[in-house]
């Protein structure tokens, strides 16, 4: 039975390629959903008869909706352009086209941070359902970190084989990332209008510090365990100090 594969991107040219080969034989349909490269992200897509539609960017969650309504057939695979199929998944989900026994389907995602796949720090397995029907099923309204709504664990099946997701390649990268997350979440915790101690930063940042080096072995990952950590601790605390300040200027 057919498959849709739907990817948003945005100036993706060093990645693209990479995650569209990974699909050779096994989707049925690709729809990349971009806003507005300016890099060779187009011309790549072009060159793995990717379908290709520009739509302004309005929130994770509201594009991948768009890129599942305009896909062509019900049951939908979402990567992102810096993902990548393993061979065993691949092979797992070709196994399941044959018959589409359940709505949705889950996988482990592991992350490759400067070249290095990470083990730990809460980063593996990173399970999550990133293939379903959309008949059943669509994106949360979450503005970050979207996922698809599950409201009953067996009608998911988890599949053999991981998703390669290649996260950063440089340490400066994903500061940046994260600064732009941590600034998305501080905008929607200000909406809330709850009040944030002046001590609240420290104790957040410093947890997330504590969580991901010791509590998810992050340690155990070495040099990069430890600036993944500091990375996320610096996000945590961004988050809430922005937050705080925007709520008290209102």
């Amino acid at each position: 039975m057919p498959l849709s594969v739907i990817i948003i991107t945005y100036n993706e040219e060093r990645n693209i390629g990479r995650c569209l080969e990974s699909l050779t034989g096994i989707a049925d349909d690709i729809l990349v959903v971009d806003s507005f490269s300016t890099d060779k992200t187009e011309e790549i897509c072009q060159q793995y008869s990717a379908r290709f539609i520009q739509r302004r960017f309005d929130g994770y969650s509201n594009q991948k909706r768009f890129a599942t309504e305009h896909a062509k057939f019900d049951y939908v695979l979402s990567l992102d352009a810096d993902e990548a199929l393993s061979p065993e998944l691949k092979t797992s989900i070709l196994n399941e086209k044959n018959k589409w026994s359940k709505p949705c389907y889950s996988f482990n995602i592991r992350n490759h941070y400067c070249g290095k796949a990470i083990r730990h720090c809460g980063w593996y397995p990173d399970k999550h359902v990133r293939l379903f029907n959309r008949s059943v099923t669509n994106w949360t309204q979450k503005e970050v970190h979207e996922s698809i709504a599950v409201n009953d664990n067996k009608a998911v099946m988890h599949l053999k084989g991981d998703l390669l997701h290649f996260t950063c390649s440089s340490i400066t990268e994903h500061q940046e990332k994260e600064k732009k997350y941590a600034r998305m979440n501080a905008d929607i915790l200000a909406k809330k209008g709850k009040n944030i101690l002046w001590i609240t930063p420290y104790i957040k940042g410093a947890f997330r510090f504590f969580k991901t080096y010791v509590i998810k072995l992050g340690i155990l990952d070495g040099y990069y365990g430890f600036i993944i950590s500091k990375t996320l601790a610096k996000s945590s605390f961004y988050k809430y100090s922005w937050a705080r300040n925007a709520i008290r200027k209102k």
